[in-house]
């Protein structure tokens, strides 16, 4: 490690120990250049607690609106609405980033400068991405950062670093992707005591709006409404956090906890893994760790820890899609990864019946998209090579309620070999029935509710005259349009998914240990005598790694789909 990455961690070391951070088991140590600084074991912690930190450490929404200098003036943007709880901290990181004198310098200081994840590509980085779900999604995101700091950042931050006497300093845009880089990257969702987060004081009363004030959950909206699965802070769901909030923030008040989005230094360090070495856990009296209101590093296993083991935890199980737009890696074989298939909102208007389909649409709560976990496979036509621990006959389950009505179209043969689920199936059943279809799910649904109309139908009864009227076949042939035009796109910029395979196979990337091992101390000399390896950049790599899945998995499921149509067809529906 430079001299230079030495004198970061020294001082920051030293900082943590002033702020009651207590290493007791592990250190902080740089890496490698793929991922930085981590946390590695040092010595036996009996009690398996290997790191402990004070909570007033982190860097949240009440820290930012209690600071001297970013309080006011976030305080009366966040009351009126103007920004949520997330921007308040990015706000805070680029600020804090600019200052001459800022506090938190030692630690941002250990931060990386750039990342991995798409918004930081070159063009020709971005370019590799073409045809995938992540392409467009950048597109989009980087357009709306660039709005939001001409609109908002870029004046804002000017005004409190006048504030703070500083009339020279002045944010760019990368400043604040920066920080928005940052707290993708590293917040946690915190469990925290309500009396922690609102201590019965004047000044902490008066933002008590927070436990009112949730944020709204963003996603990455691509064309035709796909979004990135909703999954954020290392191991929770996005789409999870409001509810979470409402749900506690209900019964906090009498208190419960609240779920707080927060960066923790030094926690943040551990990186992910599959098979995590350690966990983190909130105490909140100080019985395990002696120290009230702090977050713990436990360690995972029955055993100690070997010194110099790194200690990883596990970010959740996300496909690399997720890991690329969010962290900025990807998993070589990730066991997690997922397909994102959908209908584009759009076209419906474009369909016949467009108004009536709907309507059935909204009746049934049929969903426009669905994720297709690799795991489905082990349970599909072709499982061999595939291997599922986890619950997944959900699909199963939900569909064998929609067979019922006259009893003339039979339940199918294939229903429990059939990996899709039930709420996309009933959602492209809608779109492609056909006009005598249409009229008799209308006829038998009245039959049902009376000519007066006594009564609404229920979302069952409408899915089983759905059935009964179209059978699986339309919505089939539908599904297998869908993952052909997808593999198309895919293919159209970068090939086949075995060009891709030959590109990872031969790529030696840039700066990585491998490329020390394959080309010697001269990389670059001897890179240009041979033929078998190229050197490629980490995130051209990570992006050929992430679309070649997306390749395979959409074969796959193509597969899946002929296979269920040809024998929907057969078995007459």
């Amino acid at each position: 490690m430079a001299c230079i990455e030495e004198e970061k961690l020294d001082r920051f070391h030293q900082w943590l120990q002033v702020n009651g951070v207590d290493l007791r088991g592990c250190k902080i140590k740089y890496c490698d250049s793929s991922k930085g600084f981590g946390i590695y074991s040092a010595k036996d912690a009996p009690d398996g607690v290997l790191l402990v930190v004070p909570l007033d450490l982190a860097i949240t929404p009440m820290r930012v609106l209690q600071d001297p200098l970013l309080g006011p003036e976030c305080r009366a943007m966040y009351e009126e609405g103007d920004v949520d709880d997330r921007f308040l901290m990015m706000l805070f990181l680029t600020v804090e980033r600019l200052r001459k004198n800022s506090t938190w310098k030692p630690y941002l200081d250990m931060l990386p400068t750039t990342f991995g994840n798409p918004l930081w590509f070159t063009d020709d980085e971005l370019s590799e991405l073409k045809g995938t779900n992540l392409y467009r999604a950048t597109e989009l995101q980087k357009k709306k950062l660039v709005s939001l700091y001409e609109d908002k950042v870029k004046g804002l931050v000017k005004k409190l670093l006048i504030l703070d006497g500083d009339s020279e300093s002045e944010a760019c845009f990368e400043d604040f992707l920066w920080a928005n880089s940052v707290f993708w990257a590293r917040a946690l969702n915190i469990p925290l005591p309500y009396s922690y987060v609102f201590p019965r004081t004047q000044e902490d009363q008066d933002i008590s709006c927070l436990a009112e004030k949730t944020s709204e959950v963003s996603t990455s909206h691509i064309s035709g409404g796909e979004s990135i699965n909703g999954k954020n802070e290392k191991g929770l769901e996005v789409h999870e956090v409001d509810s979470k909030v409402n749900e506690v923030t209900s019964v906090s008040r009498q208190g419960e906890t609240i779920w707080v989005e927060g960066l923790v230094p030094a926690i943040d360090f551990c990186n992910h893994d599959l098979k995590a070495v350690a966990t983190w856990e909130v105490d909140g009296t100080g019985s395990i760790t002696g120290v009230p209101s702090s977050m713990y590093l436990l360690s995972a296993g029955q055993s100690s820890l070997p010194v110099e083991r790194e200690i990883s935890i596990s970010y959740g199980d996300k496909g690399n899609e997720e890991l690329l737009y969010l962290y900025g890696f990807v998993i070589d074989n990730n066991p997690d990864d997922y397909l994102m298939v959908h209908y584009p909102i759009e076209a419906i208007q474009k369909i016949s019946f467009s108004e009536s389909k709907a309507q059935l649409l909204e009746a049934q709560k049929a969903e426009m998209r669905c994720l297709l976990p690799r795991s489905l496979l082990a349970q599909g036509f072709f499982p061999a090579g595939f291997s599922n621990n986890k619950e997944s006959n959900t699909c199963n389950v939900e569909r064998s309620c929609h067979f019922s009505w006259s009893g003339q179209r039979k339940t199918p043969s294939y229903l429990n070999k059939l990996v899709f689920p039930e709420d996309f199936l009933t959602a492209l059943r809608t779109i492609a029935m056909q006009e005598d279809e249409l009229y008799k799910v209308s006829s038998m649904l009245e039959e049902l509710v009376g000519s007066g109309g006594e009564r609404q139908p229920s979302e069952t009864e409408v899915r089983a005259a759905m059935w009964e009227a179209c059978g699986d076949s339309g919505a089939l042939q539908l599904l297998v349009d869908l993952l052909n035009k997808k593999l198309m796109d895919l293919e159209e910029s970068s090939g086949t998914e075995d060009r891709d395979s030959e590109l990872l196979q031969t790529a030696c990337i840039i700066g990585s240990p491998q490329q020390k091992t394959r080309y010697g101390a001269n990389p670059s000399k001897n890179a240009n005598t041979s033929n078998q390896h190229e050197l490629i950049s980490r995130n051209r790599w990570s992006s050929i790694v992430y679309r070649r899945g997306q390749k395979e998995l959409t074969r796959l499921f193509l597969k899946e789909a002929e296979h269920a149509l040809q024998l929907s067809i057969a078995g007459g529906n």
